[in-house]
């Protein structure tokens, strides 16, 4: 048993979200933590160079520390930051941009402007996913488990409770004793593919999402319907996805683990009934091993099969597979970032690289000669093109590929040398082959936008011996999570 190390003072925020203090120059990582908090940490890694641990008892709250605002707070694994004002937030995000590109991609001398804010702290989400679990997951109240009852008695004698579920428990419970046999819809357990959270009101998003959630649970639990064993793939119900826009539609994907016609049918009728409002109500019917239904047939129950999105004056078509971003308003203020370091004349040929469904490049294309967008789903390449058509755009044009076989210097002739090039990659970053192509097509400017500063920062070195980064912009799409996003302007040297 590693021991417990008492009157530690939390110094900061990690680049991940933990919390992090020095005790005897040592990195300690500790979760759901404020900096300025002195803690009681329980060790549960210990190395040279690093330690981890949970807090067992909150010796004194940090000044910086409110009451979280949501009763799933340290359960569900979302919104870790809820104890940390916004505003403090926001200065770990754009010292962690900081950070990155210092460290691993070696700019020290470069102006961050300060990061863009959420107008929106909740609500601020248009996609959530749910899982069914035959057997939802019980928080530490529920758990008659010796020492946490201890633990939480500790912390209420300062006025701070914990997190109903620390990390470390997920890790200390047998598999079997921190279930029931009741039903749940919600979301998973950190670290734990197979365990499931009853979520009663989640404040990420507008409703109807909650309403929807819970007639759907209430409906399946009083008429029979078995909820998804994810551990031997049996049951019903498996999936639901609600998805809400910024002009009011709504959209509702149930996934059905099997086609039971006459259960379906009842659910999606009631549902039906129940929400007229809803703009899109679909099913899916994946009896595979895994939940991704990019691959499964999207079946329309009632209205239409896809929502629209707006912003500045253009509409957005959204499927049951598309992409968008998820915090619609920070889309807009993201993409008009990438827009403005772009400095286009309306003479400029532009590659749109990891497009998605086309919307930065639908945005900039009145500010463009020509666009091309490349992207490697093909079924969001195709969602880029009826969003030009339906905008009217002519001038941009689109692939579906793998990037580093789609971009090279074959297609670059056939679609004429880049005069700025935007990068909105995945979280990995750019394939080193990708980032050789961009240097031989010599763009005049690059913008590089990045859910992940540190592959960004990676890729940034890559090209830093002919380019110089100019501009640094980060925006926040996640308040209360670690997540930041980040715009960098770059001009050929």
């Amino acid at each position: 048993m590693l021991p417990t190390i008492e009157n530690v003072t939390i110094a900061e925020v990690a680049a991940e979200g933990k919390a992090v203090a020095r005790v005897d120059g040592v990195v300690l990582f500790v979760p759901f933590a404020v900096p300025g908090d002195v803690v009681n940490v329980q060790l549960t890694k210990k190395r040279s160079h690093f330690m981890e641990g949970y807090i067992t008892q909150l010796v004194q709250p940090s000044p910086l520390r409110v009451q979280p605002f949501c009763e799933h707070y340290g359960t569900c694994g979302g919104c870790k930051w809820q104890p940390l004002p916004y505003p403090e937030q926001l200065k770990c995000k754009q010292q962690q941009v900081e950070d990155q590109l210092v460290r691993l991609g070696g700019f020290s001398d470069i102006k961050i402007n300060n990061i863009i804010g959420s107008e929106k702290t909740r609500l601020y989400r248009n996609k959530l996913e749910f899982t069914f679990s035959h057997k939802r997951w019980r928080t530490r109240e529920e758990m008659n488990v010796e020492g946490c009852h201890a633990e939480r008695s500790e912390a209420s004698q300062v006025g701070t409770p914990l997190p109903t579920c620390c990390e470390h428990e997920i890790l200390r419970f047998a598999q079997n004793d921190n279930e029931r046999s009741e039903p749940a819809l919600g979301f998973h357990i950190p670290m734990k593919f197979d365990k499931v959270l009853d979520v009663k009101k989640c404040h990420l998003q507008e409703e109807p999402s909650n309403a929807i959630r819970l007639f759907i649970k209430n409906f399946a639990v009083a008429n029979g319907y078995d909820f998804f064993n994810l551990r031997e793939q049996t049951g019903l119900l498996r999936n639901l996805i609600i998805r809400t826009s910024s002009t009011g539609e709504v959209m509702v994907i149930v996934v059905f683990a099997k086609n039971d016609e006459e259960k379906i049918s009842a659910l999606m009728q009631n549902v039906q009934r129940e929400f007229p409002q809803i703009t899109a109500l679909l099913y899916v019917i994946n009896s595979k091993r895994n939940d991704t239904i990019g691959d499964q047939e999207i079946i329309c129950y009632s209205g239409r099969d896809h929502i629209f999105e707006q912003m500045e004056g253009l509409r957005f078509k959204i499927g049951a597979k598309s992409f968008y971003q998820t915090n619609s308003e920070q889309a807009y203020r993201l993409y008009s970032v990438a827009r403005d370091f772009a400095q286009l004349t309306g003479s400029e040929v532009v590659y749109d690289l990891y497009t998605g469904t086309g919307t930065i490049a639908n945005f900039i294309a009145k500010n463009a000669k020509k666009v091309v967008g490349v992207e490697y789903v093909k079924e969001a390449i195709d969602d880029a093109w009826v969003n030009a058509r339906l905008n009217g755009i002519e001038n941009a044009t689109f692939y579906a590929g793998d990037m580093k076989d789609v971009l090279n210097d074959d297609f670059i002739a056939q679609n004429g040398k880049p005069d700025v090039i935007i990068l909105d990659p995945p979280r990995a970053g750019i394939h080193p082959d990708v980032a050789q192509t961009i240097l031989r097509a010599a763009p005049q400017r690059i913008v590089y936008v990045s859910c992940n500063p540190a592959t960004q920062a990676r890729d940034l070195a890559l090209m830093a011996e002919q380019y110089e980064i100019t501009k640094v912009q980060p925006v926040d799409m996640f308040p209360h999570t670690h997540h930041v996003e980040n715009v960098v302007a770059m001009k050929r040297r």
